[in-house]
């Protein structure tokens, strides 16, 4: 999650708003799928499940694979029948909730139909405002875009240019585990890949590891960030090898997450420690472990001679990274993945990078890129830059079933008084009429507090809402997350006709 406010750093000033306009979204979107779980709505699967999810990542023919069973609802789904709430009863519902002290005097707002598209409330809404975790509902839409749901980040061993020199190869997994201990459930491992080395050696033993994350370019920490942030447990150097998400003490770090503390002290050098364990399962002393560059492969390269592969380990699916990424709104995981669009579209694996081809793929996406500026993939840099209509555009082309692969952003959102940063939020007067039916995604930094997501009427239709602030009081933190939640629970409990 982005961090808890520290301090009462001024935010930085918006910058001009781009040309006010309205994308033309199609006004009808045939075949909705309805995947956004507890929102009233039922959570489907797109695509091949087994591949994405299973542990069999052999592969094998399909005939193989046991046939996956139906969906269960969580909730009742979504009535696609129900009454379209209209813009002007929207209006008479949000207008003196828009206007509360306690959002601050820069409020902006996207209200839109899923099921067709259609605006129904605006403020400002095409204005770019501060984000804060809000960015990753952008982050996971264009690396599922990208890469695919299935895509599996590897990480390498290879044969170094020297006898006994093994050279470990970041791929870009957060979430690599040195063992079955690991932080992420179902990890890839670094005792899986020695294993694997050990073999592929034979009677060789390894004398050397080199560790090899120059996948990654540019800076590890992302100049727009508050100088608390690399310290402060929800951030850190982003390598391209490191292990449990750059955790210092992982054992503690898991009591905290069970506890609902998703901060955690970060090593500062992630892609050596990552490297210092790697060796220490091979049976190499700490002090022979150093950066460098793997070898090319020769294109006959006998096993163990320099740049040969000497085993691979795979992370989780693309789908499930995403799902931890904004169930967790982890942003170690969210830097990681924007990487993998940088790399995807051959652009630099760096914050530049992956920023450029984030903005790209998301006009690709048909998505107003011009009302899109990031500096990162968390939302933790002050420089981004999101209106509210591209979020609520962006929601409702992941529901429409024309991209299915894009359906996997909204298996991870928080449920209203029941999960993630919702979880204990609604539980007032005012928005207790929301728990269970929204789903969104927050965001939190300093004067700035943010949500979008979904949310069902008290009629049964769905409909997708951003509200995004960033000049809020720097004390107000809960009064304007009250403020916010009565936004979604006012239209949860409307018909708004």
């Amino acid at each position: 999650m982005s961090p808890p406010p520290a301090g009462a750093a001024p935010a930085a000033a918006v910058p001009p708003a781009p040309a006010r306009r309205r994308r033309l979204l199609p006004l009808v979107l045939a075949a909705v799928l309805l995947l956004a779980l507890a929102a009233g709505v039922v959570v489907v699967r797109p695509g091949p499940v087994a591949q994405w999810l299973g542990d069999d990542r052999a592969g094998g023919p399909a005939s193989a694979q046991p046939a996956d069973p139906p969906p269960v609802p969580v909730l009742a789904g979504a009535d696609a029948n129900a009454p379209l709430p209209t813009p002007d009863g929207v209006s008479a519902a949000l207008d003196p909730l828009v206007g509360a002290a306690a959002l601050g005097d820069r409020v902006n707002v996207s209200v839109a139909d899923v099921a067709t598209g259609q605006p129904l409330f605006g403020a400002h809404e095409d204005d770019g405002t501060v984000p804060a975790s809000v960015t990753k509902l952008v982050t996971a839409v264009t690396v599922l875009a990208a890469r695919g749901p299935g895509h599996r980040i590897p990480t390498r061993a290879v044969a170094g240019a020297s006898p006994g020199e093994v050279v470990i190869v970041g791929g870009g997994d957060p979430t690599l585990a040195v063992d079955k201990k690991g932080f992420y459930p179902g990890a890839a491992r670094l005792d899986d890949l020695a294993a694997q080395v050990k073999a592929a050696l034979g009677g060789t033993a390894p004398t050397k590891v080199t560790v090899d994350a120059s996948l990654y370019s540019g800076p590890v920490h992302e100049p727009g960030w508050d100088d608390d942030i690399p310290t402060g447990g929800y951030g850190g150097a982003i390598t391209a090898l490191m292990t449990d998400g750059a955790r210092k003490d992982v054992p503690q770090a898991k009591r905290d997450h069970d506890a609902g503390d998703h901060g955690a002290e970060r090593v500062s050098q992630p892609d050596l420690v990552a490297g210092r364990a790697f060796a220490r399962l091979l049976g190499v002393p700490a002090d022979a472990v150093s950066r460098g560059r793997a070898p090319a492969a020769g294109a006959d390269a006998t096993a163990g001679a320099p740049g040969s592969e000497l085993g691979t380990v795979e992370s989780l699916p693309m789908v499930r990274l995403v799902d931890i990424m904004i169930s967790d709104s982890d942003n170690i995981v969210a830097e990681a993945l924007a990487r993998q669009v940088a790399l995807a579209r051959n652009q630099p694996a760096s914050f530049t990078g992956a920023a450029a081809a984030m903005d790209a793929v998301a006009g690709e996406l048909g998505l107003p890129a011009d009302e899109l500026s990031l500096a990162d993939g968390s939302g933790l840099s002050r420089t981004n830059r999101i209106s509210p209509s591209l979020l609520t555009d962006l929601i409702t082309l992941a529901g429409n079933g024309s991209r299915p692969e894009l359906a996997a952003v909204f298996g991870g959102l928080p449920v209203a008084g029941w999960s993630g940063t919702l979880g204990e939020r609604y539980a007032t007067d005012g928005t207790r009429s929301g728990a269970g039916v929204v789903r969104a995604k927050t965001g939190t930094l300093t004067k700035v507090h943010a949500i979008a997501g979904l949310v069902t009427t008290a009629d049964g239709r769905l409909l997708t809402f951003a509200v995004l602030t960033d000049a809020v009081p720097p004390d107000g933190m809960e009064a304007a997350r009250v403020a916010l939640d009565r936004i979604g629970a006012t239209l949860a409990g409307c018909g708004c006709r």
